[in-house]
């Protein structure tokens, strides 16, 4: 007997653990938040997955990202990730692309009809064209906004973009919003504490307690959205 979900499906219900499997996300983004989204989907019950991200497994993602090894290093995150998915469910659909996500290769990641579509990317303009399509086609969507230079997990929040603060790239997405989707929600993970200031402006300061934590109350938000 497969008793993985188990202790999940005491929790939930059998009903609910079955909807769960049925589900087909779409997760853009593989690094310190994108990993622990696609970790908490896979280990409650939502297998079958399209995962994206173009970057390589680096020494500096060692401090956060959960599919940084020392032997992964020089990897092709996508494809380290799905292996992972495998180890925990060796049934999962599991479709890894190697890709950064642009106007020319968009359609190339909505070859299904996704149950929810989740932003874990860093780029601003790859975000813009996932809500932009997401949000035309009826497709639910939440989008990460930024995690760097923040310390404290217990400032995290899932809220429409509208209600976000002290944040410079929900700034960025609330002007998008307000300009192409003024009638339009859009639900977001973001911090609401001041982003620390560094000596250098252009400098990349993150830890593990704020991605890692956003990342699954990303997860725990889409199964709750599934199972309701």
């Amino acid at each position: 007997m497969d008793d993985r979900w188990s202790r999940l499906e005491r929790l939930i219900g059998s009903f609910e653990l079955s909807k769960l499997k049925t589900k087909k996300v779409l997760v853009v983004g593989l690094g310190g938040v994108g990993g622990y989204v696609v970790e908490g989907l896979v280990r409650s019950g939502v297998v079958d997955l399209t995962i994206v991200d173009g970057d390589y497994i680096e020494q500096s993602n060692l401090n956060r990202q959960i599919i940084a090894l020392e032997e992964n290093i020089g990897l092709e995150k996508a494809n380290v990730m799905k292996e992972r998915i495998f180890s925990i469910y060796s049934n999962a659909i599991v479709d890894s692309k190697v890709m950064f996500v642009d106007e020319d290769n968009l359609e190339q990641i909505f070859t299904k009809k996704y149950d929810y579509v989740i932003d874990a990317c860093d780029t601003v303009k790859t975000k813009k064209l996932l809500i932009e399509k997401c949000l035309r086609e009826d497709i639910p969507i939440i989008s990460c906004m930024g995690t760097a230079r923040k310390m404290d997990p217990r400032k995290l929040e899932i809220m429409d973009i509208g209600k976000t603060s002290y944040d410079p790239l929900a700034r960025v997405i609330r002007h998008f919003m307000k300009k192409s989707f003024p009638n339009k929600k859009l639900m977001v993970l973001s911090s609401k504490e001041v982003p620390k200031k560094m000596t250098d402006d252009d400098s990349l300061a993150s830890c593990i307690f704020v991605p890692a934590v956003a990342g699954l109350l990303i997860a725990h938000f889409v199964i709750e959205e599934f199972i309701k």
